[in-house]
């Protein structure tokens, strides 16, 4: 066991651990605990705070004495002399050490249905429809402002960028590994037209990760996926694109394309992952975007935020994990 000023530490399964969880199994003692945590008190003040009898109150204080979790000494009186108790602390920290495989790579995946955007900036032709129709109307941008936008499975650019907000659903001690941004997505132009290059980019947090260059609107064979009132002549479906970002850099579909490493991205506990996706001003192919969501094209999912991380250790902690009783 260590001690520093007001604050006991201890790991649970030590010896110490093994004897402050017993002696904190009851419900009195830990009353006990909270009343002696306000002020020192005599036995009799225990017993009668509690509505316990003195040699149950004493058997109570032994025990949490023998844990070191209660001080005491004798100290004169009118009468002779009273045995004064107090909590030798003002907060105990629990330390546990987790298991090797406990800190094995987990994956924490968020699915963002793609009309929940959160800012946009985009450029006619434009629009969105939903499983059932078209949103508003084609080729007006404030049709993207309606509350409708929320139902949408497709939605298309010729340029600009559209943004999404992601949370921040890791734990405190999360050591993240990797970033995966993963979407169906292709080219967009009236109707279609198999070779349309646009430069696709993708910004998670303000930083530009990388350009895929799509090939084309794709249309002339379904989207497994489209509802029947959706046009054939139309854009169809897309291809399924995941960009990632680990500490050796950034890649779409394990292929390098820039150095942004994750660090750059700031990631932090509780704050949210923000991308977007659009076409940059200066791009060589300024050829728009169309994205998909699990209804249309011809993969059943919708955005997908990937983040892989795995628990730290205790030891690897700047602080502890703390409870105050």
């Amino acid at each position: 066991m260590k001690n520093r000023p007001g604050t006991l530490t201890f790991k649970l399964d030590s010896r110490e651990g093994a004897a402050i969880r017993r002696a904190l199994a009851a419900e009195q003692r830990v009353k006990l605990l909270n009343l002696l945590a306000k002020r020192a008190m005599n036995v009799n003040e225990i017993a009668t705070s509690l509505n316990i009898s003195q040699p149950t109150a004493s058997v109570h204080i032994r025990v949490l004495e023998e844990a070191g979790l209660v001080g005491s000494e004798y100290v004169p009186t009118d009468r002779g002399s009273e045995k004064r108790c107090w909590a030798t602390f003002q907060k105990l920290v629990f330390e546990a050490e987790m298991e090797p495989e406990a800190r094995d790579e987990l994956t924490d995946e968020t699915q963002m249905p793609i009309g929940l955007f959160t800012s946009i900036s985009v450029e006619q032709p434009c629009g969105l429809a939903s499983e059932n129709n078209i949103i508003g109307f084609n080729d007006n941008p404030q049709s993207f402002l309606l509350a409708e936008r929320a139902q949408a499975q497709i939605l298309w650019f010729s340029s600009g960028w559209i943004e999404y907000t992601f949370p921040g659903n890791l734990p405190p001690n999360a050591d993240v590994l990797s970033v995966e941004f993963v979407a169906e997505l292709c080219s967009e132009t009236p109707l279609y037209n198999n070779e349309w290059p646009s430069d696709i980019t993708i910004w998670i947090n303000g930083i530009e990760v990388g350009t895929w260059m799509s090939p084309g609107d794709f249309g002339g064979t379904r989207g497994r996926l489209n509802p029947d009132w959706w046009p054939a002549n139309s854009t169809q479906y897309g291809m399924l694109k995941t960009w990632s970002v680990d500490e050796n850099g950034s890649r779409v579909d394990g292929n390098p394309v820039s150095g942004v490493r994750l660090s750059d991205l700031k990631l932090s506990y509780q704050r949210p992952i923000v991308v977007r996706i659009g076409n940059k001003h200066n791009a060589a192919h300024i050829g728009g975007v169309n994205l998909f969501g699990r209804h249309f094209g011809n993969y059943p999912q919708d955005l997908v935020l990937r983040t892989r991380y795995r628990l730290k250790a205790l030891s690897e902690m700047p602080t502890s994990v703390e409870g105050d009783l």
